[in-house]
């Protein structure tokens, strides 16, 4: 019985007086859904399509009701418009809800039964017929009930001709659960973007209801499940009771996660209970999941690590007699395409009985040959360039970590560390160490001249790095100096190793210093210092230029949106793509990545303290200065400039990502630019957007807010504000992480070249190690670094977090490019946002092929595409090395 029918009885009206009215005229209303079943994505409910069919034949199917836009009700019967009111003389007729826009009669989902569709994932179109009349007028949204036993996906709904309005397009990309999970219909807006004080009146009561279901407002405490659509804040108490808690914590602060409601431990209240290793059903939101395609590719990491975790005398048996590669030729021997002399079995089979490259072969999707991981590029065509110092040098620019480099104030290099706590952390560095390679200058000229710089991960490591070194682990906190020559390239000149002092914290550090030498046992000592250099940085990068700065920071941003920006507000419209599966790769990270003797304590070097210690470094972070240009004036990389394209110019010209990367953020920022000032004419439109100032609030106070009154926040208040803040949410889940994430393979699958472990000290003269160093460098090298089953397991990691996913949406593209919007205006601007991208990637390209740009490629003659937007055409995604996704995503 639709809506009038139940107004009609219970107010007395005969139904020729509802139903026959002559002046009221009715028409048909055809409407196409896409949606995809149950059955084509999870297999393991192989019954979902036929129960789906009975329910259908037994009268339960799929039931859509459009809802005005222009006409309200004056009186809104309990129980969401379906409810019994009419037989039940106590019921309440009037709600105090207020007007809400008239809903339709219902209209069926057609053929449902007879139409047949794929095993496999994919989506299948179907019709439906609505009966419109003139007190509908303009439908701005739609309730949708499931009465079949399995959920589906609704992708759209298009309304190909409505009376006055033409077609209408509804994107929804939302799971839809059988309606007994839901207390109220699920309901769909169209593509008409309002801000919240231009609602139509008729929508504004449906708009703030959806919004406090996904808030879970009126949410039973308890494990969500499913079907729950609850957007909540948790503190990081899920990576196991033997790790401290991050966040709501002045000394641990950390963004916080999405709730999933789970219970505490019996052992300690404040923790909440792990889920089973083989479970990856973690929940999220049920639309933040990956798709079963983008699953199947994770499943072959997870199976891995399953096998790793579960198998408690593995690392028994690997502690007692480690597996080495015992030259690089051994190493080699892993990849595809080399012909070297045999290797010894053992190496794809280890003592524990696993043959862990078998597994990885089991689940691989790419084609690979047998046994084999794909060659890196840093290796393709050359085996041994990424050894030289200029290779060196300018991955810091365009590897896969370009985000750590500053350029050198002072010499020497000095030290935050309080000193009360820490002693003297002045550099030991001199200038009789650097001078001899400063071609002629001296220190206060280089200096003077912006041509030093320093990749410095002293501080970050000295408080955590006696407690580091009582693990597997013998590493130190380094310090290198590099030279910007006059052909762009970085020269090396020193590097730094400290330890804490033998007395203690108080008395400062005990440091050596090692300076470039190519030949003999000086120059393998050289080689094991950058090592150890490399080790620094490869920690770094994952834990927090990768994980801390683009993955955790950006979670509490999609919370907040979703718990406070209706679908309907343009900043959501805006914001949205760039959420794509992060909350299910963040919390299948903290499932079997992050978690206490997960895949990251195993195979990078801080070890159990990794995730305390990036909680240490999120004190000092600001969102302001996320956005790229803020980013390189604080690191000294670049100075204000009116005269330069982007208001800023670069001390190091050749610096593959700044410069790629300010062309990206230059066409972001235009872009938001103008989305925001079509919706935004003016500021006080902003301080008065109640949606817009909760989120932000809440976002600050609750996402981030163990760093809520920091006073670096933007206000909110002004166009500016508004245009710099989503340009640099944008940037950090799009170009940032694609920058930090997608180089991973290509330069670290080969680990040698990014060892991420160090297990022994530096040699010393007298040591048997030393003598060894003079007779067997390679060897001694190889030991130092990444043992072999940890290589084994973070170049299985690597190779799935370098690859891109069959169904990526890249920057610039939208999975309903033409209908995501019903502004036309704002879709031309953001195909002309597209177009400006594809140029950036043809200069980008242009540059790659200009010899004179030293750092484009390097010795190993691999450029840098990691800022490419788009991959090339003949690309099979995966290993690509390019491509800038719209989120972080993997």
């Amino acid at each position: 019985m639709c809506l009038t029918e139940v107004f009609g009885k219970c107010l007395g009206l005969k139904e020729d007086e509802r139903d026959n009215d002559p002046t009221r005229q009715t028409v048909k209303v055809k409407g196409t859904v896409v949606l995809m079943k149950k059955n084509t994505l999870d297999m393991t409910d192989y019954g979902a399509s036929i129960l789906d069919r009975v329910h259908e034949l037994c009268g339960k199917g799929v039931c859509l009701q459009l809802i005005s836009s222009d006409n309200a009700d004056p009186v809104k019967v309990a129980d969401h418009h379906y409810c019994n009111c009419c037989l039940d003389p106590n019921a309440s007729l009037i709600s105090d809800n207020g007007m809400q826009g008239k809903v339709g009669k219902e209209a069926y989902l057609e053929e449902w039964v007879k139409k047949i569709t794929s095993l496999t994932a994919g989506l299948s179109e179907f019709h439906v017929t609505f009966e419109w009349d003139e007190s509908i007028g303009t439908p701005g949204a739609f309730f949708i009930k499931n009465f079949h036993h399995s959920e589906f996906f609704l992708k759209t709904l298009v309304l190909e001709d409505v009376p006055g309005c033409g077609p209408i397009h509804f994107v929804c990309n939302s799971w839809v659960y059988p309606s007994k999970h839901y207390k109220q219909p699920r309901i769909f807006f169209s593509n008409q973007s309002y801000l919240t004080s231009k609602t139509p009146e008729p929508l504004r009561k449906y708009r703030e209801d959806e919004l406090k279901i996904l808030r879970g407002e009126g949410y039973q405490s308890g494990e969500l499940q499913a079907w729950d659509r609850v957007y909540d804040y948790a503190v990081y108490n899920d990576l196991g009771t033997n790790r401290p808690v991050l966040g709501n914590s002045a000394e641990l602060p950390y963004p916080r996660r999405g709730k999933t409601g789970r219970k505490p431990t019996k052992k300690d209240p404040n923790y909440e209970t792990r889920m089973f290793l083989l479970n990856l059903n973690i929940y999220v939101p049920r639309d933040e999941k990956f798709s079963q395609l983008k699953f199947s590719d994770f499943l072959a990491y997870a199976v891995k690590a399953v096998g790793q975790v579960i198998r408690p005398e593995i690392k028994a048996i690997f502690d007692k007699t480690p597996n080495e590669f015992d030259t690089f030729d051994d190493v080699l021997h892993l990849y595809e395409g080399y012909q070297g002399r045999p290797k010894n079995s053992n190496l794809l089979n280890s003592s524990c009985g696993i043959n862990l490259q078998l597994i990885k072969e089991v689940f691989r999707s790419d084609g690979a040959k047998p046994l084999k991981f794909p060659k890196p590029e840093v290796i393709q065509a050359d085996e041994f360039a990424w050894r030289t110092d200029e290779e060196f040098g300018r991955e810091m620019l365009a590897g896969v970590n370009p985000v750590s480099i500053s350029r050198l104030k002072e010499f020497p290099p000095t030290s935050t560390l309080d000193p009360v706590l820490y002693g003297d952390h002045t550099s030991s560095i001199t200038e009789e160490h650097i001078e001899k390679n400063l071609n002629g200058m001296t220190v206060k000229m280089a200096l003077e001249k912006n041509k030093l710089f320093i990749l410095d991960h002293h501080d970050e490591l000295i408080p955590y790095l006696n407690r580091i070194n009582t693990t597997g682990t013998k590493t130190y906190a380094t310090r290198t100096l590099l030279l910007l020559q006059d052909d762009g390239a970085l020269k090396p000149l020193a590097i730094e190793l400290s330890l804490v002092h033998p007395d203690g914290e108080i008395h400062g550090a005990y440091n050596e210093v090692y300076t470039p030498v190519q030949e003999g046992v000086e120059g393998s000592i050289w080689q094991l210092a950058k090592a150890y250099a490399a080790v620094n940085d490869s920690g770094v990068h994952q834990l927090i230029s990768h994980w801390l700065l683009t993955h955790a920071v950006i979670e509490p941003f999609i919370i907040a949106t979703n718990r406070h920006l209706s679908a309907l507000h343009p900043i959501y419209k805006l914001l949205q793509p760039h959420y794509r599966d992060t909350m299910n790769i963040n919390a299948l990270a903290r499932h079997i990545l992050i978690n206490a003797d997960g895949f990251v304590e195993r195979t990078v070097f801080p070890s159990k303290f990794a995730m305390e210690m990036s909680a240490t470094i999120y004190k000092g972070w600001n969102f302001t200065e996320q956005a790229l240009p803020q980013n390189l004036l604080k690191r000294g990389i670049a100075v204000e400039d009116s005269s330069k394209p982007h208001g800023l110019r670069l001390l190091i010209e050749d610096y593959p990502f700044a410069v790629d990367g300010l062309e990206i953020w230059s066409a972001i920022e235009k872009w938001v630019h103008e989305y925001c000032s079509f919706y935004y004419p003016s500021d006080d439109l902003i301080l008065g957007d109640t949606e817009l100032q909760s989120w932000w609030e809440d976002l600050r106070t609750q996402g981030h807010g163990d760093l809520k009154d920091e006073p670096w926040w933007p206000n909110m208040q002004t166009l500016s504000e508004l245009t710099q803040s989503c340009t640099t949410i944008i940037w950090i889940a799009s170009a940032l992480h694609a920058a930090v994430n997608f180089g991973q393979y290509p330069y670290a699958g080969y680990l040698p070249n990014r060892p991420t472990m160090s297990r022994r000290f530096m040699p010393k003269r007298g040591e048997p190690e030393y003598d060894e160093l003079e007779k067997n460098p390679d060897a001694i090298f190889l030991k130092t670094i990444t043992s072999q089953l940890q290589t084994l397991l973070g170049v299985s990691l690597i190779e799935i977090l370098s690859k891109h996913s069959a169904d990526e949406i890249f920057l610039g593209q939208r999975d309903c490019p033409d209908h995501w919007t019903k502004d036309t205006t704002i879709v031309e601007e953001f195909k002309r946002f597209g177009e400006k991208l594809v140029k950036i990637e043809n200069t980008i390209m242009e540059m790659n092929n200009d010899e004179q740009l030293k750092n484009r490629v390097g010795p190993v003659k691999m450029p840098y595409t990691l800022l490419c937007p788009y991959p090339l055409p003949t690309d099979t995604l995966g290993l690509t090395g390019r491509g800038i996704p719209n989120s972080v995503s993997i």
